[in-house]
């Protein structure tokens, strides 16, 4: 709060130093050649996608996708490849391009693999970027997977390590980020948030120079300092948000368990050594959603839909049958750092007891 009312009191709230700052902290996170602040997570895959296709191309991803990827692509005079997923991941896998991509008409040429990072999962980004088809990775929903778990005995001390700086012995992102762009979305659901916005980023010089093309764009498509200030509290305190995160989740898991020892609901699993950022707690119900959203309704505790804001959920697609069987499956139960103990305890109850 000081940090948003600090920047509401002075002169300027738009675009400015406070944009150029966040760009720094993020450097000092995640190592990038070069990046842009943004209004928007859609304005960042815009320009991503500008400068690495051209009108006509078809462009990979998945039918769980954030439902603005549809749009961005129509602006752009883009076609869309729609890839399927496992029951177990809910991010696509190379397998599962290289089908997708088998099956397209052959006039039409592959632009981008857009690699969204479903839930918080990480997909085998470098196995797809093998595929030698350039890659955007938005990790709006996975950023610090690369984070290592605090050893709980010296869990104070790491934290106020943490406390005076933005960098981590444990953060290294340069070997776990594939695409040629990364999107860091700041939306009001993403790890990070500013309210809105986005951070579009290039990991070497090669890639970079392309967004350096774009350093003068108007100050309309620009993060505005009153946001970005948000978002640099965001960045240093996010260590102690990721901790919290797992220590919420350990106790979600272990209602899970006892669930599943009388049900078959399950949880999705991730497919790598890559640490959970634990972004969100999703149960994949056998059955549909509507008992189990009248028990919670009951019980006074929201829960939501997971996949309702992608383009299946939204249904602008439905020839991905296990897309379109999540989406009626899946439900998000409530994980967020500043939730109370008590009603952590709360929801563990609710899950253990799920019909």
């Amino acid at each position: 709060m000081d940090a948003v009312l600090t920047a509401m009191v002075e002169d300027r709230i738009g675009p400015g130093d406070r944009s150029r700052l966040l760009i720094q902290t993020a450097k000092e996170q995640i190592g990038f050649d070069y990046a842009l602040t943004l209004r928007s997570s859609a304005v960042a895959l815009y320009l991503a996608l500008k400068i690495i296709t051209k009108p006509g191309h078809a462009v990979v991803l998945s039918a769980l996708s954030p439902r603005y990827y549809l749009q961005v692509l129509q602006d752009l005079q883009l076609y869309p490849l729609y890839c399927d997923i496992s029951y177990d991941f809910p991010c696509m896998s190379r397998d599962s391009i290289e089908n997708t991509i088998s099956k397209k008409p052959a006039d039409i040429g592959i632009g981008a693999i857009v690699l969204h990072h479903t839930l918080g999962f990480v997909p085998d980004c470098a196995a797809i970027a093998e595929l030698g088809i350039p890659v955007i990775e938005d990790i709006s929903q996975s950023y610090g997977f690369w984070i290592k778990p605090a050893n709980k005995k010296n869990n104070e001390e790491h934290l106020e390590i943490n406390k005076s700086s933005s960098q981590s012995p444990a953060l290294n992102p340069q070997s776990l980020l594939h695409g040629v762009f990364c999107i860091l979305g700041l939306e009001e659901r993403d790890m990070l948030t500013s309210g809105g916005g986005a951070i579009l980023f290039a990991m070497n010089r090669k890639d970079g120079s392309a967004l350096r093309n774009y350093t003068g764009i108007a100050n309309e498509y620009c993060l505005p300092d009153i946001n970005a200030a948000l978002a640099i509290v965001q960045f240093k305190e996010i260590h102690r948000n990721i901790e919290r995160r797992r220590d919420i989740a350990e106790i979600y898991i272990k209602a899970a368990l006892s669930l599943a020892a009388r049900t078959r609901h399950k949880c999705f699993v991730s497919i790598n050594d890559n640490e959970y950022c634990n972004y969100s707690f999703a149960l994949v119900f056998e059955t549909g959603l509507k008992e189990v959203a009248a028990y919670a309704k009951k019980k006074e505790i929201e829960i939501e839909n997971a996949f309702e804001n992608t383009i299946a959920g939204a249904d602008l697609y439905s020839d991905c049958p296990v897309c379109s069987s999540l989406v009626l499956r899946t439900v998000n139960f409530p994980l967020y750092p500043r939730l109370k103990s008590a009603d952590v305890e709360r929801i563990s109850r609710l899950i253990m007891t799920l019909p």
